[in-house]
Parts: C-alpha cells; sequence; structure tokens
C-alpha cells in the first residue's frame, strides 16, 4: 500500500502551470502546495487590512480553474495552506468556483492557528500539525485548505488518514517521524530535484532547465522514495535529498507539533534512476509548546545605490557618504532617520572592456518609523548632491518614498492554548485532539566522529571542490548545511570545518553565535549562526536577507584540501 503525494509549490510565486503538470504527468493520490513564507505572512496581513475578505493566496485560486477538474478526473485530493490568515475566505471562494465550473468537490478547512491579537502583531499564527487535515480527508473532503501548518504537516496530515495511524500505535513517532521527513524533501518543490542544487554543473544542462516537481511514494510504515513524474526535467539522487533535508534545519532533533523527528538516523539509498529512498528514521514525541510567527511593521525604509566608475573608487564613496551624512544630520538632527547604514560593493574592474563592469555600488539603506524620514529626508540629501559631488555621480534609481518593512519574531505558545480545529464539507466543526506531549529530552549525545585523513599534501581550493551546501533562513538566523559526497571527503570535512573555521571563512558571522550540528548518516554538518539576519527577511537587514546565498559564499572560500580529494 503506497501514498503516491506529490507537491505543487514550494513558495507564494512558484511555477503557475506546476499544478497542471503534476496532476497531468502521472497518479496521484494526494497533490500539495506550500505557499506560506515569513515574508509571505507580512504580506498577506497588509492584504488583510486593505481587503477583510483577503489574506489568502490568490494564486491557488487561479490555478484552481483549471486544477479542480483535473483533480476530480483524477481522484485526487488536494491539501495546501494557501489559506493563509484567511482559510475560511478562500475555502467560501473555492466553492464559488467549484460552482460555478460545475465540479462537484467537497471543500474544507483547518484553523484555529490565528492568535489572540498583539499590540503592534500584524499576523501572529502558530504552527499546526497535520491532525486538522487527516480529519478532513477522512470526512471525504475533495480539497483541504489550511491556514500556517508546518510544511511538513501537508504530507504527516495524508499520511494519517491514508494508512489510518493512530497515537496510540506503538510505532507511531517512528511512522510520523518518516512522514515529516518526506514533508520536508518535498515542500521546497525542485530543490529536492536539482534546483538551486551545489553541484549543478556535474550534471547536464538541459535536465535543469526545467526540474520537474518532486513526489513521495510513501508506505505504511513510514519510509518513502523520493521521485518525480516520468519525463520531467531535473534530478532526484542522494545529493538533491541530502541538499534539501538540510534546508532551514539544525541540530539531530527537528521538532514539530506532531512529533519530534530524529534526523541524525535518516537513511538514503538510491533506488534507481531519479529515485531515493529515505528510511530509517526514528521519532520521539513532540515538544509541550507549539512554535509560533509573529509579524509586526517595523518602521519604513528606503535605499539609493549611487555608481562608482572608474578611478579612485574608494575617494569618491567617501566623498558622497560624508556629503549624504552631513545632509541628513543637518541642524539638530532630528530630523536624520534612525538608522543609516552604508556599504560598498567592489562589483568594479581594473581597465574593464565595458563601462557597467568598470563601476562598484555604494549602497545606502535609511530606516526609520516616520515615513517622512525615509522618503522626502532622504531624497533631498542623496539627489541635492548630483553636481556637486564625484565624477561621473548617477543613481541606479531615485529614492522615491519609501516602503514599510516587516519584522518577524518566532515565539512558543502552550499546545492546549491553541484551538486546532478542521471544518468538515459538511459545515461540521471538529475539535483535533492534541497528540501526546514530551517531558524535557535528554540531550543527543555528539556523534563520533570519522577517522581523520593521514596527514599528506595539500593544496589551496575552494570548499566546494569537495563539498555542497544549502543555506536559508529562520527569522534572524541562519543556517547552513555542509555535505560530502564521499567517505574521504567527510573524514576530512568532519575535522576540518569547526564552528571557529566557518567563523574565519565567513568574517561576516564573527562574534556571532555558531553552533555546529553533526549528522554522519548524511555525511552533514549544520551550522546555525545567530542574528546574522537582524529582524528577519522583511527587514531587509542584509544583502541577501534570506540567507540563500551564504552557503555558497562559504563553498566559494579557499583553504588547504588534501591533494587526494581534489
Amino acid at each position: 500500500m503506497i501514498l503516491r503525494i506529490g507537491n505543487a509549490s514550494g513558495f507564494y510565486g512558484d511555477r503557475f502551470d506546476a499544478v497542471r503538470e503534476m496532476l497531468t504527468g502521472g497518479g496521484l493520490d494526494v497533490l500539495t502546495g506550500d505557499y506560506l513564507a515569513e515574508l509571505t505572512m507580512l504580506i498577506l496581513g497588509r492584504d488583510l487590512l486593505k481587503d477583510p475578505s483577503a489574506g489568502y493566496a490568490k494564486t491557488f485560486l487561479r490555478q484552481m480553474e483549471e486544477g479542480l477538474g483535473l483533480a476530480h478526473e483524477r481522484g485526487t485530493r488536494i491539501v495546501t495552506n494557501a489559506g493563509g490568515l484567511n482559510p475560511a475566505g478562500l475555502a467560501d471562494a473555492l466553492r464559488a468556483l467549484a460552482g460555478r465550473l460545475g465540479v462537484p468537490v467537497r471543500v474544507a478547512h483547518v484553523e484555529g492557528d490565528r492568535l489572540p491579537p498583539r499590540p503592534g502583531v500584524l499576523a501572529g499564527n502558530a504552527y499546526l500539525g497535520g491532525g486538522g487535515i487527516a480529519a478532513a480527508l477522512a470526512a471525504g473532503a475533495d480539497v483541504v485548505v489550511t491556514g500556517r501548518v508546518t510544511d511538513a504537516a501537508l504530507v504527516t496530515g495524508p499520511a494519517q488518514w491514508f494508512f489510518g495511524w493512530n497515537p496510540q500505535d506503538a510505532d507511531w513517532h517512528d511512522k510520523m517521524a518518516g512522514a515529516v521527513v518526506a514533508g520536508h524533501v518535498l515542500e521546497c518543490g525542485t530543490q529536492a530535484t536539482g534546483g538551486n542544487y551545489a553541484f549543478f554543473t556535474d550534471h547536464d544542462p538541459a535536465l535543469l532547465r526545467r526540474p520537474g516537481f518532486p513526489l513521495a511514494e510513501l508506505r505504511a510504515d513510514g519510509s518513502a522514495v523520493i521521485t518525480k513524474h516520468p519525463g520531467t526535467g531535473g534530478i532526484v539522487d542522494t545529493g538533491t535529498v541530502t541538499a534539501q533535508l538540510l534546508y532551514e534545519t539544525a541540530g539531530a532533533r527537528y521538532a514539530g507539533p506532531d512529533v519530534t523527528a530524529r534526523l541524525d538516523t535518516v537513511r538514503l539509498t538510491q533506488d534507481g534512476p531519479d529515485r531515493v529512498r529515505i528510511d530509517g528514521v526514528r521519532g520521539e514525541a513532540p515538544p509541550p509548546t507549539l512554535k509560533a510567527g509573529l509579524c509586526r511593521l517595523g518602521g519604513f525604509r528606503n535605499e539609493v545605490v549611487f555608481v562608482l566608475t572608474g578611478l579612485d573608487i574608494e575617494a569618491k564613496a567617501a566623498l558622497v557618504r560624508a556629503q549624504v551624512t552631513d545632509a541628513l544630520t543637518a541642524g539638530d538632527g532630528k530630523s536624520a532617520p534612525a538608522e543609516i547604514r552604508w556599504e560598498l560593493a567592489r562589483t568594479d574592474r581594473a581597465d574593464a572592456g565595458t563601462e557597467e563592469t568598470a563601476s562598484a555600488l555604494l549602497r545606502l539603506v535609511v530606516r526609520d518609523p516616520d515615513p517622512e524620514k525615509v522618503g522626502r529626508t532622504l531624497t533631498g540629501a542623496a539627489i541635492e548632491t548630483a553636481l556637486a559631488s564625484y565624477p561621473g555621480f548617477h543613481v541606479t534609481a531615485p529614492p522615491g518614498k519609501g516602503a514599510p518593512y516587516g519584522v518577524f519574531e518566532s515565539a512558543f505558545v502552550p499546545v492546549e492554548d491553541v484551538p486546532h480545529t478542521a471544518v468538515l464539507p459538511d459545515g461540521t466543526r471538529a475539535a483535533v485532539p492534541v497528540p501526546p506531549r514530551t517531558r524535557p529530552l535528554e540531550a543527543v549525545p555528539e556523534p563520533d566522529l570519522p577517522e581523520p585523513l593521514p596527514a599528506g599534501p595539500v593544496r589551496r581550493a575552494p570548499l566546494g571542490a569537495v563539498a555542497g551546501a544549502r543555506s536559508g533562513d529562520k527569522g534572524g538566523d541562519a543556517n547552513v548545511g555542509v555535505w560530502a559526497r564521499t567517505e574521504q571527503e567527510w573524514r576530512w570535512l568532519a575535522h576540518t570545518l569547526t564552528a571557529d573555521r566557518l567563523r574565519a571563512l565567513l568574517p561576516e558571522t564573527a562574534g556571532l553565535p555558531v553552533e555546529r550540528h553533526v549528522l554522519p548518516n548524511l555525511r552533514a554538518l549544520n551550522f546555525t549562526i545567530t542574528g546574522i539576519l537582524g529582524e528577519g527577511v522583511a527587514s531587509q537587514a542584509r544583502f541577501d536577507p534570506q540567507a540563500k546565498a551564504l552557503g555558497e559564499w562559504l563553498r566559494s572560500r579557499h583553504l588547504d584540501i588534501p591533494e587526494e580529494l581534489l
């Protein structure tokens, strides 16, 4: 008995026609769509302020104009978190759409994740598990819409329903942990099939132009095979699956509302072309609290990018920086923005053959609770110097009025304070039982490291010559997962890339807490870097606000590598 469950969206804005591709490319029991991220919740919160009937991912509704009929014809259930801050509103819109199309589908939704209003908080949501989805499917729903659930809940819910898993089962935690791991691999769509993959140059470029979306063949014991529809692009191998497993995770315990999955027990095996088996996953009871995300407006921001061309780049930057700073802080300084940040990117080259490659970029970012201080004040300070500054003065675009920015905060709430509810197709409201919670767990012992490589000749080379990486954000923190493809590479990596070495390779992390986690089954190290993203992606405190390329920066850094590995 196999549950074939595929995913057609990794974020709000993903490939629009993926729903059609997944429904027509092969058989599926369930099709999922993940539309929510920290930044998305802020966007939907602002939508809801303008229109009380909004607050959900409108793209999904447009995809269903064709998708509802295709899914109905094929007997495929649809489960999505596109409901965002208004799952009931999206459910109503889907019923209206189905009526217009003449497609007899039964729609249910899951709610209860919205937290009571808090001062200054635009959207506060707890991360729910898959229990409400399971209840809705068991009641005959063809489409289940949720608000904020964990990404993996889009798989754990269907798995509970399909296999009849019960918390009283002796192996409940292990089965659920297997479903969580499969869900984590699927959640970001094509990141599991060769998208954003560190070793993409090892593969035929034609395969990676349009990767297919992933699916899991989930079994009753919680094991799974990750694959994709035949004939679609991309690749599925232990490397692409490892990369996604390390994405936005941390240590051995991956805690969620359904179960705590032990990532240090995951085993990956190539099971044929474009097939990777996941088994051996062990689980523990979930923690006594639910993670929650709080989105609030942090103020207003604006930026201007000055272009510095040719000679004397540093001197040009110093001149315009002094001029603009003087203008921003003129008089009593009360009109100056609360935060003024400068960053010079030396994108210029000596004796360049084009003007663009002869130019560097000086970026000024300002923030303040008062929109006037990042609008008119900045415009005057930056543009009025145009004829009185460095030679060749110009900007990429003139600053406008400024825009609001958001701040994301993590919080934890008692599970009993969150009324997880499934609203079934007939309108009945079903309270979702809370899975048994855990007591405080003992620390996971530090795993044994492999034997180090014997001493030998080394050569200066980039880390990426022997290691892959993938990085991402969690609020103001970032994670960087680094893995080796061979046992020899792992023996070197495990002893070489310490937290201190990572700080040395990435100077921007100096002074920040860096924690290293060892996952030997995956030949992987996972680093969490606290505070590098400031107040989260919506605040855009960093050049790469979601830390998407932090891992690639790390791979580009040079160190002494044994010649036998190169």
